[in-house]
């Protein structure tokens, strides 16, 4: 059976969630997949690209994307005949981009079923572009089944009633693989503590500023790594001696040696729907200090590398203090990056294609999925 995999956005993760999820996906019995992704996306300009086997141009700015729509006839009528000639069985959104519902009236004209995967049922404040939502909603209640990636996100997608007698399947982020990186605490000195992601006020910067100082002198040595508006927050940061600020995109294959430099991960959130960059500091063996605000509870309550703060200064630094001073017990046993790839996948297409059962044997004790009609 073949699937078709594709998200059509040019940075971030995205990219990055499709093409495990279309190897995830490939290494499943009988399954071969077909992956799609932006001829311009950073992923395929990297050192190891994932195998692309339909790069669709998409566009360089919002002049190209508007570009793009007002050719939609023709564009719908080329990847039509293209599609069928693949003939999957069944297809995949990754992740929502602006040209999607091109992609999804071809796979309604050619009869095949696929699933978008739900990432934020709304937008962060500073993020997204206009009518990223409207198109979004308007992509989802086309499709057979929804996913989201935290009960935060599930709520809101049943408080949207997208689509009567849609499946909504709970799952859990599976953790980016970003290689073989170093134990913690392979250093001297202070324990090394990142910040990675957007530099927008929804992540707690304010928070984050406010929790460091309050904190005794030599414990950590922090690094702020981005890219946002420069803001009264990120020159307060960067005035601590203690910490470094680089407002910088991280391009693709600068994230393994940034987890690697770090022994724990700071998430210090005002609202999140989940975290991929949590996702992957666990699987990396990374400590992960988070607030407790939106779907990242729910992540990490069960992680014995999390520990939990409030979304106040006070709470956060208490939680710094206690990663610093006292013994962290080992992780729990989990599956490997690739095998929660390949569950999450199996789950996704037991719901998604009539008759197909998941195997017991890409079942993940650890995780909390369930099924239901939105």
């Amino acid at each position: 059976m073949r699937v078709f995999v594709w998200h059509w956005g040019r940075y971030g993760a995205g990219p990055r969630f499709a093409a495990d999820l279309a190897a995830g996906l490939g290494r499943l019995p009988g399954i071969e997949t077909v992956l799609s992704l932006s001829a311009q996306a950073e992923l395929l300009r990297g050192p190891a690209p994932p195998d692309c086997a339909l790069p669709f141009p998409t566009y360089d700015s919002l002049v190209g994307l508007l570009g793009r729509l007002t050719t939609a006839p023709w564009l719908i009528d080329g990847l039509a005949r293209r599609i069928g000639t693949l003939d999957p069985a069944a297809a995949v959104c990754a992740m929502p981009a602006p040209l999607d519902l091109l992609m999804a009236h071809v796979l309604q004209r050619l009869r095949v079923p696929f699933a978008v995967v739900i990432h934020d049922a709304e937008t962060h404040p500073g993020d997204g572009l206009p009518l990223q939502m409207h198109m979004q909603r308007r992509l989802a209640r086309r499709a057979a089944v929804l996913v989201a990636l935290s009960p935060h996100v599930a709520a809101r997608l049943r408080a949207q009633c997208l689509g009567p007698g849609q499946k909504l399947l709970l799952a859990s982020h599976p953790p980016f693989d970003f290689g073989t990186v170093p134990p913690r605490r392979a250093h001297d000195g202070p324990l090394h503590l990142l910040f990675f992601g957007r530099l927008l006020h929804y992540k707690g910067l304010d928070l984050l500023a406010a929790a460091l100082k309050r904190l005794p002198s030599g414990l950590f040595t922090v690094r702020v790594v981005g890219r946002g508006p420069a803001s009264p927050t990120l020159e307060t940061l960067a005035a601590l001696d203690f910490v470094t600020v680089e407002n910088r995109w991280v391009p693709e294959e600068e994230i393994a040696a940034l987890l690697g430099w770090a022994d724990a991960i700071v998430l210090p959130y005002r609202e999140a729907s989940q975290s991929g960059v949590a996702a992957g500091a666990l699987a990396a063996g990374r400590w992960v200090v988070a607030t407790r605000v939106g779907g990242l509870e729910t992540q990490l309550e069960a992680e014995s590398l999390a520990c939990l703060a409030e979304p106040d200064p006070v709470s956060l630094a208490d939680c710094l203090v206690r990663l610093a001073s006292e013994p962290i017990p080992p992780p729990r046993l989990a599956s490997s990056p690739k095998a929660a790839w390949s569950a999450f996948g199996e789950r996704l297409l037991a719901e998604l294609v009539p008759g197909r059962a998941p195997s017991l044997a890409s079942a993940d004790p650890a995780r909390h999925d369930e099924v239901s009609p939105v």
